[in-house]
């Protein structure tokens, strides 16, 4: 018997379905190759305008999918759902869902009267390229040999997903952005979107996220991938198909990014060094002591099941690969940014250490400098990288102000403000 729709928060835009588009035209990368037959999973929540200048772009992290809010059932699974959409289809779109998944990823900010008002405004969410979650990734079949890409699949960077998104707007009539927001790699597509296309995007909020990861985030980015290659079940990539994948190697590579989403003061808080199961150690290698220990492992689990090793590999080395001022500045965060128009806010956390403020802040001071538009706030948090999908009720105002677009909501004095 299907399960129930998990119950929405209030203010929720209730049950949606993920719906799916096959573009055109092949969309060409960053690394020389063209994809052909690309497939974006979205959805949408709210009404399109009739200028069809409401839109607000929502940007997903490493992990995350189209499902941004709402309730639904059906997991979002291109190969079993092949309705695409079309330039209208979206305005009447089936809003039904059956069995198993949960509320989206932002649920909480996505709505009617939340941070991205659904009465106001029309707020669409795509899985990014590279993903499994719909769109067109390595899980994804290969057109040209009718078997899934494995490492076959093209290197990728933010700014091919970004491109992507543009493409796929464009079959949709829609070609002006009221806002592009994301959080973590989520927040580096709303960057690279004002700068790629300027013209474009009339906000950008980029919320625990950075202009380039600094080389710890590198570092353990580094240690996750190896994780995965070094399980044999890896198979050099090709493991689909043969009954064996690299189960291990993954739920290692999400203890070990689970742990960088976390501040060690929230580790100790939620744990500290209590053991799991007895209240003296059992003298054991192998199983979980302590509650941490446990918890880690849990994560590893569930992740295995919804998400692909190959595609954990390819995001993570366009998040690495992800340098403003490399990409686009000649080495120069001022020249990169030079031509964005968009009126940006951003929004650190204290105890953000993979994502820390300091990169937020010489965003604020480089758009400051240059006469951008630019706002600034710093929320002391206790939760790390992962305070961005925690701390909601303390980013709504914010955002609801900023969108808004009155007085200091603009403002240029990029000083932390701190919120209470």
């Amino acid at each position: 018997m299907p399960k129930p729709a998990p119950a929405p928060t209030s203010g929720s835009v209730g049950a949606v379905r993920t719906r799916f588009l096959d573009l055109p035209e092949p969309i060409s990368l960053e690394c020389g190759r063209d994809l052909r037959s690309v497939r974006v999973a979205y959805e949408t929540y709210g009404t399109l305008s009739p200028a069809r200048d409401n839109v607000i772009l929502v940007c997903h992290a490493l992990s995350g999918d189209a499902h941004a809010a709402g309730s639904t059932t059906a997991a979002p699974d291109a190969s079993k759902t092949p309705e695409t959409g079309t330039r209208d289809g979206f305005a009447a779109e089936d809003r039904d869902g059956a069995d198993g998944a949960a509320l989206g990823w932002w649920d909480g900010m996505i709505g009617p009267g939340k941070a991205f008002d659904t009465d106001r405004y029309f707020v669409v969410s795509t899985n990014l390229l590279g993903g499994c979650r719909g769109t067109t990734g390595p899980s994804s079949t290969n057109p040209d040999t009718s078997r899934p890409y494995g490492p076959d699949f093209p290197v990728i960077t933010v700014a091919d997903m970004v491109r992507t998104q543009r493409a796929f707007l464009e079959e949709l009539g829609i070609r002006q952005l009221a806002a592009v927001a994301g959080g973590s790699l989520g927040g580096m597509q709303a960057l690279e979107w004002a700068i790629l296309f300027p013209d474009q995007v009339r906000a950008v909020i980029a919320i625990a996220s950075t202009h380039a990861l600094h080389p710890q985030g590198v570092a353990w980015n580094a240690i996750a991938r190896e994780a995965i290659m070094a399980d044999p079940d890896w198979q050099d990539g090709r493991y689909a198909g043969t009954g064996r994948e690299p189960g291990a190697g993954m739920g290692v590579a999400r203890m070990v990014g689970h742990v960088t989403y976390l501040s060690a003061g929230a580790l100790d808080t939620k744990f500290g060094r209590r053991l799991q199961a007895a209240e003296d150690i059992r003298h054991t290698i192998t199983e979980p002591e302590f509650a941490v220990e446990s918890y880690l492992r849990h994560q590893a689990d569930s992740f295995v099941k919804r998400f692909d090793a190959n595609t954990y590999l390819y995001l993570s080395r366009a998040l690495t690969y992800f340098d403003l001022a490399r990409q686009h500045g000649g080495g120069s965060l001022e020249r990169a940014l030079a031509n964005v128009s968009a009126r940006t806010l951003l929004i650190a956390f204290s105890s953000d250490w993979l994502y820390p403020p300091s990169a937020s802040q010489e965003i604020a001071d480089t758009l400051e400098a240059l006469g951008k538009p630019v706002e600034y706030h710093l929320i002391d948090a206790p939760y790390g990288h992962d305070s961005f999908l925690l701390e909601e009720a303390r980013q709504i105002p914010i955002v609801r102000r900023f969108l808004a677009g009155g007085g200091t909501e603009t403002t240029t004095d990029t000083k932390p403000k701190r919120s209470p």
